[in-house]
């Protein structure tokens, strides 16, 4: 410590410590931002191989087909909306099941254009859900899923075949729809 005029000079000192703060904070930063995606407890999740859990969800016809109340998707896709989870598991179709809340998460809304161009070619083998955190709480509860996006993708025996924390790409997710879909023969 240099004595200037009298005074003590400790510019260097302060200058280590805010350095050191900011670097602290980052990491906690850095540390927060993935911890949203999956919570940070990816394996306190339904796991691959487990069945899903079958229970009853808000369908568009159950809020009279106000989107406002089963979504805070800006640009929903009706047919994100039409089954229930325990309705979904019962036609023996697979399903890809995505919990996003796109009212406060930007990755989930970027998820959801992802996924309404995947159910565009695969609507007619496979039901894509969409589960709002603000709309059907219970559903978040039953698969133990804490943040968002998480995506699901559960055979037709309702089997749980590919769990996703955070943003999938296009491609990753096409894989995990094509392994559960039937064999053609």
């Amino acid at each position: 410590m240099k004595m200037t005029g009298g005074r003590a000079n400790n510019q260097s000192g302060s200058r280590r410590f805010a350095l050191k703060g900011t670097r602290i904070a980052c990491a906690l930063l850095v540390g927060l931002m993935f911890a949203g995606c999956d919570g940070g407890n990816n394996k306190d999740t339904l796991l691959v191989g487990q069945k899903a859990p079958s229970l009853r969800t808000k369908t568009l016809a159950d809020v009279g087909g106000d989107f406002s109340k089963i979504t805070s998707y800006r640009q929903p896709d009706e047919r994100m909306y039409q089954y229930s989870i325990d309705e979904a598991l019962k036609t023996g179709k697979p399903i890809v099941l995505e919990f996003a809340t796109p009212g406060h998460c930007t990755v989930c809304d970027v998820q959801l254009q992802m996924l309404k161009s995947l159910l565009t070619k695969y609507e007619s083998q496979v039901l894509f859900l969409h589960m709002d955190q603000y709309q059907n709480t219970e559903a978040f509860i039953a698969f133990r899923v804490k943040g968002d996006p998480w995506t699901f993708v559960i055979d037709k025996d309702g089997v749980v075949r590919s769990k996703q924390p955070g943003r999938m790409l296009y491609g990753e997710l096409e894989a995990a729809i094509t392994r559960v879909l039937p064999a053609k023969s």
